[in-house]
């Protein structure tokens, strides 16, 4: 395979200011760390230096980014209106329009016994309110993103807050819906999430420190000054971030405290706005556990027993575990995540066999624990995901489940809790006639250096054959036990339609498996993230599934971490990369507590400030740190200036050093930083700048792989 010749371009070449970093007495020099600091003109300069070179490195690309685009357009129903959800009088929902960049937020009256109104697309509704337009808030931003979304118990009010800059600290807005006027703008910086009392009369918001940490809960009076807010907790333990939610009855407003691997709930009466917040059980090191109010008990998963979690009941009044009585324990091959309560059942979320599954609980009045009977739900697919949907009232007969696979659109469901039963409520629009019977999906098992056997999920056109000829892109995150669970994307059509095998690896460090599959890929073990997933790619390319040099990767945050580590492991393997708002420099930052996320990472990564050992370990997998002479692939690192998560700098950094050690051809296969100006953590905040930005970072991958041209047998020629 060969590229297409292109003009020699000289790509940046940041200068040389050396910092020294001594630890444990290992003495480092560093010559880009000075890219740190964005109010430097020198760096910005730096920054947009990058951003015309990858400009004009793959300005030939641009009609493959135009074609990616309107693919990605054209399958979308941009006009569209999400599932009506009941919640006190009225129906809740979310209308998207062509030609708009951001949703609108809507409700109309719920009339007793009148149907739920027609999800369709266009379908208008008798009495719509708009709450809120994302379009007219965002205007004359760049960047737009909500950071909470709350509606007060009496549908009165609706708070919100917006951030404009990507720095994920938000402006605090009430509306008062009756008037449509907004008549609080008094609190000016708060973190994620806001919970109205009973009455609506406060509310309650977090605030973050200055690494980013939400660590404070404050109460705001509606439409009195911010500064006769109180403050009514806050967490001086730097391992623990903050969080806060209301239950589905809105009867209580919770704390949520949580590092790593300790955890602790508080709860206070939404009726006595003014009271105390009361301790359901006092952190024990090493014990997660959530709450669950259900009307005269609570339910608590909790890990206290059992690695993988089992689910508990306790009084209302709880104050100690030893309160805790045992309801269901998780059986081999379970884990146990989340449950949610409602009049007649609780649901319980967990994970079986690798997939995420429902089981409902039904209530029994009869029984000490409360509950009786349990069934699960069950697809006829082989990898997927499922989960509730918006269900914000506790007495129901039904429940809204959301299904999807890598081949079916993600589809919303009413299960009959009485029939067992499903009604179609919405499938998502694919326009130009998608036909999931096109493609196949299917689980394969790769096995790693230490014999562990690692799941992959595949999708990719039907009637394939691994016959090692195809493109194909793999794709992985790994860790904070996050899963990788299979979904659908219209835009990943674009890649089936030209051949492509699109492929998820299930490393460890991820939860796919339970408990021990993420500790088996954290702190001192985490380097067999990165070596599950160069197995992975092993196995794609040893069985034939993708041809050995028309494999290429992407991963984000973490996943940016393993797409470093990997290719330090194995150059050859990929022929491209797409490292996005890549963790690439993980040594030097989680040696730095001033930094947002460090402390609080400590018990993912270890602390190599006090411990030589963990200070070892990093460094010897830490991308920007191995960095080595080898023939690395086509590298696209693309990130935001206003990024709080992961810093510009470190793929700033990473790709200076990878440019002076790779003995690939820079015009076969450069090394390119892409900077967001204004952006964030996320990247792009429309839904159009979004899908741009897709087709500029794959139009940049679909080309390394030979695969730009459509073929009607779904196989992308090699390039010539």
């Amino acid at each position: 395979m060969s590229t297409p010749s292109v003009t020699p371009l000289t790509p940046p070449r940041p200068e040389h200011r050396d910092t020294i970093r001594e630890h444990h007495g290992d003495v480092v020099v560093d010559p880009y760390e000075w890219l740190r600091d964005k109010s430097d003109r020198a760096v910005v300069a730096h920054l947009e230096a990058e951003n015309a070179y990858a400009e004009a490195a793959t300005a030939r690309l641009q009609p493959l980014r135009d074609e990616i685009f309107e693919e990605i357009r054209s399958r979308t129903q941009e006009t569209d209106l999400s599932v009506p959800v009941a919640s006190g009088p009225w129906w809740y929902y979310s209308r998207s329009y062509e030609g708009s960049q951001y949703s609108v937020e809507c409700r109309a009256p719920r009339v007793e016994g009148a149907p739920r109104p027609n999800p369709g697309a266009g379908a208008s509704i008798e009495g719509e309110q708009v709450l809120l337009d994302g379009n007219i808030e965002s205007k004359g931003h760049d960047f737009f993103a909500l950071g909470a979304l709350s509606i007060s118990p009496d549908h009165r009010l609706l708070a919100y807050a917006i951030d404009t800059e990507g720095d994920e600290r938000f402006a605090l807005r009430i509306k008062d819906l009756g008037t449509g006027e907004v008549v609080d703008t008094a609190v000016q910086e708060v973190g994620y999430g806001c919970v109205f009392s009973f009455d609506g009369r406060y509310l309650f918001y977090t605030r973050v420190d200055e690494t980013w940490r939400p660590h404070q809960t404050w109460r705001h009076e509606v439409g009195s000054p911010a500064d006769t807010d109180v403050l009514v907790h806050e967490e001086p333990d730097e391992r623990f971030w903050m969080g806060l939610g209301s239950s589905r009855d809105d009867r209580w407003i919770m704390i949520g405290l949580g590092s790593k691997t300790t955890s602790e709930v508080r709860l206070l009466d939404a009726t006595d706005p003014l009271g105390e917040f009361r301790v359901v059980a006092p952190r024990r090191e090493g014990v997660e556990y959530d709450v669950e109010p259900a009307a005269d008990r609570l339910l608590i998963v909790h890990n206290a027993d059992s690695i993988d979690s089992d689910l508990a009941w306790a009084p209302l009044d709880a104050t100690s575990a030893d309160q805790w009585q045992p309801l269901m324990r998780s059986a081999g091959g379970e884990r146990f995540q989340g449950v949610e309560a409602f009049d007649d059942v609780a649901v319980l979320a967990l994970r079986r066999d690798g997939l995420t599954a429902v089981r409902v609980l039904e209530r029994d009045a009869s029984s000490p624990t409360g509950y009786g009977a349990s069934h699960d739900l069950d697809f006829d697919e082989p990898v997927y995901s499922v989960g509730l949907g918006e269900n914000p009232e506790s007495a129901t007969t039904s429940l809204q489940v959301v299904f999807e696979s890598l081949v079916t659109p993600r589809t919303v469901l009413d299960y009959d809790l009485g029939t067992r039963e499903y009604t179609l409520l919405k499938r998502q629009s694919v326009l130009g006639g998608y036909d999931p019977t096109q493609y196949e999906q299917r689980r394969e098992w790769a096995t790693a250096e230490d014999g562990t056997r690692v799941p992959i999920s595949l999708v990719y056109p039907a009637g394939s054959v691994p016959d090692g000829s195809r493109p194909g892109m793999l794709t992985a995150y790994g860790s904070y036990e996050i899963s990788s669970d299979p979904y659908f994307s219209v835009a990943r059509l674009s890649l089936l339609q030209r051949g492509f095998v699109y492929a998820i690896a299930h490393v460890r460090g991820g939860g796919e498996l339970g408990r021990s599959w993420y500790d088996q890929g954290k702190l001192t073990h985490k380097r067999s993230t990165f070596t599950d997933f160069v197995a992975c790619a092993d196995h794609l390319v040893e069985t034939g599934w993708v041809h050995p040099d028309r494999l290429v990767a992407e991963g984000g945050s973490a996943g940016g971490l393993l797409i470093g580590a990997a290719i330090n492991l194995a150059p050859q393997r990929f022929r491209a990369v797409h490292a996005a708002v890549p963790f690439v420099d993980a040594l030097t930052t989680i040696l730095d507590p001033s930094l947002p996320l460090t402390v609080v990472e400590w018990e993912e990564w270890g602390n190599p400030l006090e411990d030589p050992e963990v200070y070892a370990y990093m460094k010897s997998y830490s991308p920007y740190e191995n960095v080595h002479r080898a023939p690395y692939p086509a590298v696209l690192a693309t990130t935001s200036l206003n990024d709080t998560r992961v810093y510009f700098t470190e793929p700033a950094k990473w790709v200076a050093r990878l440019r002076e050690n790779t003995t690939s051809g820079p015009d076969e296969r450069p090394v390119l930083l892409r900077t967001e100006m204004v952006a964030g953590h996320g990247g792009k905040s429309g839904r159009y700048d979004s899908w741009r930005q897709v087709a500029w970072e794959w139009a940049f991958l679909v080309d390394q792989a030979g695969a730009a041209t459509i073929s009607r047998e779904g196989v992308a020629p090699h390039a010539s």
